[in-house]
């Protein structure tokens, strides 16, 4: 299958829910929620995919009749892509506090400057959201299951991951952004201003900021990450996916000892006059909830037969994220996509926020996913409990 697409064009709006262009396609998720009326769109990954495998699927997300209600918050570069270390820092014990967490939290000076440099623009309302629960579940481990199977959580929690980690100064993690561009609101206010637009090409402001945290605490815990910040989505928005792969694909050519790979995104929820953002509280501090996704073969695609493995990589991510960091992810969804997650056995896609989540928000979550991926990871490592190579 080819993977260079000579579709051309630009992305307008990160919360639109259709991209122009012959063929092109659109994964919409919708949450009814108490005070989100109209239902909020939830612009998953990508809306072109790899022929073959995308289709327009609108499914309605599993919200419990409990859920609080929103809640509003009062107001208040150039260089290599490629980065890895060999995490020569120990590594900060799993679920400990968020002391070795670099906030960068703004002051006054900082707010008031983004005031003045907005001065006379409308400003628009941030909802706050938590969602914990999907339509199936097994002890902490919460799944949407919006697929064309059934799954059983703990038959694939007991099974075999389709890979094994090694004690090895060789890179076994490959961290990259299709939607490299992703960006964050600056600020926590509650609001936003007339002129926000969720993209940058400047790393310190968008998901290459997440991907960072995630690649320090990898290789803290001696994990050796490659972090690839390439600007698959700039100034092209149609055809990242097909861009992306074949990064990633030249990364495991060049390292066959990669054995997990990681596309980091961010969310797109609400309309240009309002947003919402996914939020969550540990060790005193609110980060952007994140989701897991994993997918399902479900046109029998024989490059797509190994897609147990990514689902039983993603379970185990969650479970130990539930029980470190309780809140952090949202359900997983599991769905009829597979958003590049055929190139390996290891291989997964994960929301960090929404667009109106700050980029702070953001950043801790990343902090605490690294955390989550090391743990889950060292326990694999060596165990010899793996039926494929990955």
């Amino acid at each position: 299958m080819s993977r260079k697409s000579k579709l051309y064009g630009i992305l307008l709006s990160a919360a639109a829910a259709a991209l122009t262009g012959a063929g092109s396609l659109c994964v919409g998720i919708k949450i009814a929620q108490a005070g989100m009326e109209p239902p909020i769109n939830i612009v998953a990954a990508e809306t072109a995919m790899p022929t073959g495998h995308a289709e327009y699927k609108e499914v309605s997300v599993f919200v419990p009749k409990d859920l609080p209600a929103v809640q509003d918050k009062q107001p208040q570069d150039s260089g290599s892509r490629e980065t890895s270390a060999q995490g020569q820092a120990k590594a900060e014990p799993a679920g400990s506090s968020s002391e070795g967490f670099s906030a960068n939290d703004p002051s006054k000076e900082d707010i008031a400057a983004y005031e003045k440099e907005h001065e006379g623009e409308e400003r628009y309302p941030v909802h706050e959201f938590n969602v914990t629960e999907g339509n199936i579940s097994y002890g902490a481990v919460q799944v949407k299951n919006t697929s064309s199977t059934e799954i059983d959580i703990r038959e694939e929690l007991d099974s075999a991951l389709g890979f094994s980690l090694e004690k090895t100064d060789k890179p076994q993690v490959l961290i990259y952004h299709t939607h490299t561009s992703e960006s964050y609101l600056p600020y926590d206010t509650g609001y936003f201003f007339e002129s926000f637009f969720p993209r940058s090409t400047e790393r310190s402001e968008n998901v290459c900021a997440v991907g960072e945290e995630i690649s320090k605490q990898l290789n803290s815990a001696g994990i050796v990450t490659i972090h690839d910040t390439t600007l698959h989505d700039y100034p092209s928005y149609s055809g990242a996916y097909y861009r992306s792969c074949d990064t990633v694909e030249e990364y495991l050519e060049k390292y066959p000892s990669i054995k997990v790979v990681l596309d980091i995104h961010r969310d797109g929820i609400g309309t240009d006059t309002e947003k919402y953002k996914p939020v969550f509280t540990a060790d005193g501090r609110q980060g952007a909830q994140a989701m897991i996704l994993a997918g399902y073969n479900y046109d029998g695609s024989e490059e797509f037969s190994d897609w147990e493995y990514n689902l039983r990589f993603a379970l185990r991510l969650q479970k130990t994220a539930g029980e470190l960091y309780p809140g952090m992810l949202r359900p997983l969804n599991f769905s009829d996509f597979m958003y590049n997650m055929n190139v390996n056995t290891g291989s997964l896609l994960i929301e960090v926020g929404g667009e109106a989540n700050t980029i702070n928000e953001a950043r801790y979550t990343g902090y605490l996913l690294g955390k989550v991926i090391a743990e889950t990871l060292k326990k694999e490592m060596n165990s010899g409990v793996s039926d494929k190579k990955g």
